[in-house]
């Protein structure tokens, strides 16, 4: 398949051509040429004003359902989700029905989208059928091609099963991923704790929630000199404990959610159940202090935390109604809207070069006789977020409606272009 991209401006720090406007051509998967004015009328042409292409971007904490709950999203509509929003990878998380526990559901994964445009990468269950109390075989399913270990959406409660994951991890140098909850404190909450809690006659989930699991594996993460990434990080002092653990030299890294970034608690005034997630939407000091985190670097990458649900899970009494929000479609969008301080060379790295390095994947590079992962996106473009520009089989997005800015235009991937 051969792919030109016309005229567009090259942001990789790595690549010979960095913000240099050039053609590039593509056969079969592989950059043959980088240089000014080529054609070739063999060619799917990518052009348009303002474009702009980097290293494909990465996606850290995705659900795409399946096998299972194929009615809420399955690995083709996720793929589709994902390429929509120029990702050309996505770690996917293993709380499917069956959980992705064992070798064999590592492998149905990455055999049903092998070939694809994106490549879904899955992350393997810390604790057998994600029950929380044993562990799962890791090295097996590191073996068959687990790129990191969670129980996702379901963080680990015991201290010492967190212990002995994150010391089995070490024997092949993994990295656990763990979402910071405390279900014993925060169990009924609907909702931050705080003023906003109380107007609207919600059970609370106090920010305590968050830090004690924090501060918990931060020192176990220590103790065992193992590597853990905390994913969803919300609060102002969730910033301090993981920057104050990142100077005292513990291995552990963060990532943040884009609404988290841009929502308050205040957006759960009209009962609307979009905007129930978990951990909840905090209040205006806990977003900046995330903002500023991500421009000060504390914070290491983003992560869509994509949990589609479907019509039935979400239109219904908030306190019923499940949490989750879709996020791949949206993500730079928001991002380049709510983050304007941040230098784009800066919110790319975190998109494409940060999550390779903390997983341990291979960077694409930008240069002639290399494999094309690319992202094409018009960084500046205003407009609508809309049901139409979603590919998720679920429609559960906060943002629809919202004027965003900045836009994936395409992606190529595995010798494939999806635009």
């Amino acid at each position: 398949m051969h792919i030109l991209l016309k005229n567009v401006k090259i942001l990789a720090p790595s690549s010979p051509f960095h913000g240099q406007q050039k053609d590039i051509s593509i056969h079969n998967g592989v950059i043959q040429q980088i240089a000014n004015h080529l054609e070739d009328s063999h060619a799917s042409v990518i052009s348009g004003d303002n474009l702009h292409v980097s290293a494909g971007w990465m996606d850290i904490f995705s659900h795409f359902c399946d096998p299972g709950q194929e009615h809420k999203e399955d690995l083709n509509s996720g793929i589709q989700a994902a390429a929509k929003g120029g990702y050309t990878t996505v770690m996917v998380v293993p709380n499917t029905q069956p959980a992705l526990h064992t070798k064999p559901q590592v492998e149905y994964v990455l055999s049903k989208s092998r070939h694809s445009v994106v490549n879904v990468l899955p992350i393997g269950a810390a604790t057998k059928n994600l029950e929380g109390t044993g562990i799962a075989e890791m090295y097996e399913m590191h073996e068959a091609g687990a790129v990191a270990f969670s129980d996702g959406w379901k963080p680990i409660q015991s201290p010492g099963l967190l212990l002995k994951a994150l010391q089995y991890i070490k024997a092949f140098n993994g990295t656990l991923i763990q979402l910071p909850d405390d279900t014993s404190i925060s169990a009924h909450g609907l909702m931050n704790e705080g003023i906003y809690s109380t107007r609207l006659g919600m059970p609370g989930k106090p920010a305590l929630a968050e830090e004690l699991i924090i501060q918990r594996d931060l020192e176990l993460t220590k103790y065992t000199d193992s590597r853990l990434h905390i994913t969803g990080i919300s609060t102002r002092k969730s910033v301090e404990l993981i920057a104050r653990a990142k100077a005292e030299g513990i291995k552990v890294t963060c990532s943040v959610a884009p609404y988290h970034l841009s929502l308050t608690e205040a957006a759960l005034m009209d009962y609307d159940s979009n905007f129930k997630v978990n951990p909840p939407l905090r209040t205006d000091d806990d977003v900046k202090a995330l903002q500023d985190a991500v421009k000060d670097g504390i914070i290491d990458c983003f992560a869509t935390h994509h949990l589609p649900q479907d019509w039935d899970a979400k239109v219904l009494e908030f306190e019923y109604a499940k949490n989750g929000m879709i996020g791949l479609e949206s993500t730079f969008g928001v991002l380049r809207k709510h983050l304007p301080e941040v230098p784009l060379e800066q919110l790319l790295a975190m998109l494409s070069e940060k999550p390779r390095q903390i997983f341990g994947l291979t960077q694409p590079a930008i240069q002639e006789g290399a494999v094309a992962n690319l992202t094409v996106f018009n960084p500046d473009q205003q407009w609508t977020f809309t049901e139409a520009d979603i590919a998720s089989r679920s429609k559960n997005s906060a943002f629809i409606g919202s004027e965003l800015k900045g836009k994936p235009v395409a992606v190529v991937n595995n010798g494939q272009l999806f635009k």
